[in-house]
């Protein structure tokens, strides 16, 4: 018996406007680059080891300069 399931029809796809398209692929690139980073930061740990607990910043500090930073970003409204 084989182990490879049945495959099933393919539904027709519906075809997306050129700008829904672009956002698609920009969305794609943008999280493809997010992942390029994560996996970098791993494969250096597995090859290296954890960094030293000395040299790295407590959590706390980093999450209030990355609000800080989406803070100055964000538009405000008069």
């Amino acid at each position: 018996m084989s182990q490879q399931p049945a495959s099933a029809p393919v539904p027709a796809r519906q075809p997306l406007d050129e700008h829904a398209a672009a956002s698609a692929r920009a969305y794609a690139a943008d999280q493809r680059a997010k992942v390029d980073v994560l996996a970098s930061v791993l494969e250096d740990i597995a090859a290296n080891g954890y960094p030293s607990p000395e040299t790295g910043m407590p959590w706390e500090t980093a999450r209030d300069e990355h609000l800080a930073r989406l803070s100055e970003e964000r538009p405000r409204v008069a």
